[in-house]
């Protein structure tokens, strides 16, 4: 999920669509209402926000440090006309990268990508979360049972992670839908993550012979490992 900020609808619109024909989902989001959504999310809720794309924007210094304290996810703005002035501001306010417009969403994919890879390659190893025999990691590796891995889909994994990171603590669909997905506004689509979840669940318990997550109709899913 990549978040799109800029002064002009149609400007969002154009990158949202394109995102969209990458098979990336995104959100765009009017730089006015931007610091209010992002101020009203739950902490730990942006898990599945991948990248942040700042346009045209007011006050691009001040989203950047309102987004550094709650998201890791690479930041890059977007500059219509070459200035080294405003370019070193930006690079100085925290973003991870300026880009030049007109640019394609696979360009802002890679570019995205590789912050991240500097980023891990520079960081100590997260700790995985342990469950007996199983191991899940939560630096984007496939989860291992008996230290073989488990390859699952990217959605599939993400939310074995969110569960994972919640451990014991029974959580809903829709927070997962938001973890994942990172789209606050929509109205959570209780069918694709249950189709998830299903399939999920279907895949660990043919591997460990039980079945680490715990569901509870009309309640959530609980990841008692």
């Amino acid at each position: 999920m990549f978040i799109v900020v800029d002064e002009r609808e149609s400007v969002t619109a154009q990158y949202v669509a394109g995102f969209s024909q990458e098979g990336v989902t995104a959100r765009g989001l009017p730089a006015p209402d931007f610091q209010v959504w992002l101020s009203g999310l739950p902490a730990g809720d942006l898990a599945g926000v991948e990248g942040f794309v700042l346009g045209d924007c007011g006050d691009r210094p001040g989203y950047t440090a309102a987004i550094r304290s709650l998201s890791p996810a690479p930041i890059i703005a977007l500059n219509e006309t070459r200035s080294l002035e405003q370019t070193l501001a930006l690079f100085t306010a925290g973003i991870d990268d300026v880009v030049r417009k007109p640019v394609h969403v696979r360009e802002i994919i890679a570019r995205a990508n590789a912050i991240r890879r500097r980023v891990s390659r520079g960081a100590a190893p997260a700790a995985p979360e342990r469950a007996g025999r199983l191991v899940v990691h939560t630096d984007g590796r496939d989860p291992e049972i008996d230290g073989q891995s488990l390859l699952l889909p990217r959605r599939e994994r993400h939310i074995l992670e969110y569960l994972a990171r919640n451990r014991g603590r029974q959580v809903t669909k829709t927070q997962i839908f938001n973890a994942v997905y990172g789209d606050h506004e929509s109205a959570c689509e209780e069918s694709v993550v249950e189709g998830h979840i299903s399939k999920l669940r279907k895949k660990l318990r043919a591997r460990l012979g039980h079945d680490p997550i715990e569901a509870k109709r009309m309640a959530g899913y609980t990841f008692v490992g």
